[in-house]
């Protein structure tokens, strides 16, 4: 027999909170204690309330917003997405309410969406939160699409990214195609899935030149310049080095680009290196950067389109799309210095 559904009664007695205060969590007002409101979300997610429809009406507005989740800053590879997906949402007249900064990686928000009744759905781009999160968010039959998901997702929950896997594999071919064997990675961090899809890609390559992998030629650290400077220089000072690095995106790239000039090392003469996105930043290096690219904007209106679709209650033949990524071959990469 179902369960019937919670009501704002049924999470006072489960916290011993009063109506009023479970009231003000559900719309989300400023006048209750943190600790409190964590644990009257906590209830509100354990025991599935919605909050109650209008009368003779359902529990979303067909013209509700849409929660855009991007806790991360909206800088290079977040800002180009979630522009695209603002824009998209308006030309469908829906509003948008985001919620981004890194510091919004720490809240918890998804039990509560399905409450809000001025919420139609939601995207959420490179979710921090695990994934038994997402499938319970999902159980509630709230509608939301995970853009570039961190980990891995059961086939029921939509999804968008760029298929990491042929990319990897398109860069390295390029590379071992001009005589590079000796390959250094770096790659992201290791729960990532889109690292362990271009890792992947990158060994099928090796495979596919009849090389053979050296895992002392991959790091796993974050994206960032700093982080990809310092895995670089540990690759760097390898001996026998590598003449060739790719970088999970272009600002670890452009780390190692630091980190061959603090080497010495010209590039492409002494090394090549490559990266993976083309945001602006791989156009304005020197040498410029030959990089994968990544239909960011593509991804943000592919999901507001999978979005929309489960809004308007159409059955998607394809919950996980992948989007084809490009090979930008720039200066950055050359064949290694044995061959010229």
């Amino acid at each position: 027999m179902p369960r019937a559904k919670a009501t704002v009664r049924d999470v006072a007695a489960a916290t011993g909170v009063s109506i009023a205060t479970v009231s003000r969590v559900l719309n989300q007002a400023g006048s209750v204690a943190p600790e409190t409101r964590q644990l009257v979300e906590q209830a509100i997610e354990e025991l599935g309330l919605r909050a109650p429809a209008p009368r003779g009406g359902t529990a979303k507005p067909v013209d509700g917003a849409v929660y855009v989740r991007c806790p991360y800053v909206l800088t290079d590879y977040f800002g180009l997405i979630v522009s695209s997906i603002a824009e998209t949402l308006d030309r469908h007249g829906r509003q948008v309410v985001l919620n981004a900064g890194e510091a919004a990686q720490h809240e918890r928000v998804l039990g509560r969406l399905p409450a809000q009744r001025s919420l139609a759905g939601a995207i959420l781009i490179l979710p921090p939160e695990p994934s038994d999160e997402l499938v319970r968010l999902s159980t509630r039959r709230f509608p939301f699409v995970v853009v570039d998901p961190r980990t891995a997702l059961p086939p029921d929950i939509p999804s968008v990214s760029a298929a990491h896997h042929s990319g990897a594999r398109q860069l390295t071919t390029y590379l071992t195609g001009l005589g590079h064997t000796r390959i250094g990675v770096i790659a992201g961090p290791r729960e990532w899935l889109a690292a362990d899809a271009r890792l992947s890609g990158h060994s099928a390559a090796l495979a596919d030149a009849g090389i053979l992998p050296d895992p002392s030629l991959i790091r796993h650290d974050q994206p960032t310049t700093q982080h990809g400077c310092r895995a670089a220089g540990e690759l760097l000072d390898l001996d026998p080095r590598p003449t060739a690095l790719v970088a999970f995106n272009d600002k670890a790239a452009v780390g190692a680009l630091q980190a061959a000039r603090e080497r010495g090392l010209s590039v492409p003469g002494d090394v090549s290196i490559a990266g993976f996105d083309d945001l602006d930043l791989s156009r304005a290096t020197t040498p410029q950067l030959t990089t994968v690219r990544q239909p960011l904007q593509e991804m943000g209106r592919m999901a507001v389109s999978l979005l929309i679709r489960l809004l308007d209650r159409h059955a998607l033949e394809a919950l996980h799309v992948e989007l084809a990524t490009t090979l930008t071959r720039r200066a950055s990469t050359a064949p290694p210095p044995d061959l010229r």
